[in-house]
């Protein structure tokens, strides 16, 4: 069942339009027509953000999900450790599968951009819940990646076997990243959520991503004018001008 209030004690919303009509923001010399779009954008803005709510309250009142069928062992910066312990005194966990396999030359710039953001946030996301990076590479790679790019607020672990990532991240063992969440409780871990969204669901002429993005880098870039490009992605190493 879920936790959500029932209609009859959720107070009526005011509509987004009403709300954006109240905006006393005024900025020098903007022109009425920049001042009634930014106005009808707030509108969409204030849509937006209940939008994203509604999400995550879904989010969170999804059943249980499937019970973890084993103690997945990986190799840790210290040495082998069981998916449980992973958890260490926190009830979830989340995990990011990053594409750095052993026949791959270099780990991802897509993925190094996303760890890159969630080094930072793991400073204060880690007081809530437990998180961890794997990949199919040796520790010693990856201990090596993580100490160039500074990744010092992550724990990274070795999926040595692939059996942790061919039953949450791709069944063929494929080279590819994934995101899922585990919940532990009263002893029981269990399957919370994990990334869907497939190359085959995105709109025409869309770039494949989750909804909404991991990396806090589009996010920023849909505020620009220039939005996120066609053809920009993000590098390892960017050459000086």
């Amino acid at each position: 069942m879920s936790s959500a209030r029932t209609p009859a004690s959720t107070p009526a919303l005011a509509s987004a339009q009403t709300l954006a009509a109240s905006n006393r923001v005024c900025h020098a010399n903007e022109s009425a027509e920049y001042r009634g779009a930014r106005n009808a954008l707030l509108a969409e803005e204030i849509e937006l953000r209940r939008h994203i709510e509604r999400v995550a309250a879904q989010r969170r009142a999804l059943p249980a999900g499937g019970e973890v069928g084993q103690d997945f062992e990986f190799v840790s910066e210290t040495g082998p450790i069981r998916f449980s312990s992973l958890f260490g005194d926190k009830e979830t966990l989340l995990i990011y599968s990053m594409m750095f396999g052993p026949e791959r030359k270099g780990p991802c710039p897509m993925c190094t951009s996303f760890l890159t953001s969630w080094n930072g946030a793991a400073v204060n996301l880690r007081e809530r819940v437990a998180i961890a990076v794997t990949a199919r590479s040796p520790i010693a790679r990856l201990v090596e990646y993580k100490r160039e790019r500074g990744l010092s607020n992550l724990p990274f672990v070795s999926d040595l076997s692939g059996a942790y990532t061919r039953e949450y991240v791709t069944p063929e063992d494929g080279d590819v990243p994934g995101f899922s969440v585990f919940t532990r409780r009263d002893g029981v871990i269990r399957h919370f959520y994990s990334g869907e969204m497939s190359g085959e669901m995105a709109d025409p002429g869309q770039d494949p991503r989750g909804a909404p993005d991991l990396d806090p880098l589009w996010l920023l870039l849909d505020f620009t004018p220039e939005g996120r490009g066609a053809d920009w992605y993000p590098k390892l190493h960017y050459g000086s001008k």
